[in-house]
């Protein structure tokens, strides 16, 4: 099967920030932003999921957030993908997984908010996640204590890289994650919803 996948050569680092985007906003442009200096990423993918299965409620068509997304992330370095949809995976661990065979010598990151660190153990094989690629956390409103004493962090404490070498993250070998605290921004899809900004046709 042939796939319209973005483009990434031999030794690229390339951070994934994957989630619903229902709706993208201004937050998530600015961890990306973010990202891409703390953890000297070359480029970051936005993974726009089907659907996120810890949540039981689904999100609005692929084909609007994809559009919106576009619409709101023009950095050059960033690229906004349906990876996910393409290749048929709603797991972390799988997408990870067809994307280490997809692209060989790729050297990627897994980008997430403290709040997801926070409930990390829950998803699927999270362990087989931190064992295989490097991990950047960025620090969210309300999650930085939840997330630095979750069990995830715990266990995987001898892995944490100093915030300080952060730039190391991305050619170092997992188990590595990075905890990088940058200026706070409290908006978030949940409350964008809430005030009705977001009102999008939910079939599809």
């Amino acid at each position: 099967m042939r796939y319209c996948l973005p483009y990434a050569r031999l030794g690229q680092t390339i951070g994934l920030l994957g989630g619903s985007f229902d709706p993208p906003h201004q937050g998530h442009v600015h961890i990306t932003t973010e990202a891409l200096k703390r953890f000297n990423l070359d480029r970051i993918w936005w993974l726009v999921s089907p659907g996120n299965p810890l949540k039981s409620r689904g999100p609005a068509k692929l084909s609007d957030r994809m559009q919106a997304a576009r619409a709101l992330m023009t950095h050059p370095k960033v690229t906004i993908t349906d990876i996910e949809a393409q290749i048929g995976t709603r797991y972390t661990a799988a997408t990870l997984l067809n994307l280490q065979f997809l692209y060989p010598g790729v050297r990627f990151v897994w980008l997430m908010g403290a709040d997801n660190l926070a409930q990390f153990h829950h998803w699927d094989r999270w362990q087989w996640i931190m064992e295989h690629i490097p991990i950047g956390v960025i620090a969210r409103p309300g999650d930085r204590i939840s997330a630095r004493t979750s069990k995830a962090a715990t266990v995987y404490r001898h892995a944490r890289i100093n915030a300080r070498a952060s730039h190391l993250l991305p050619r170092s070998h997992a188990p590595a994650w990075c905890f990088a605290n940058v200026p706070l921004t409290h908006v978030s899809s949940t409350s964008i919803r809430a005030r009705g900004e977001w009102i999008v046709d939910k079939a599809g």
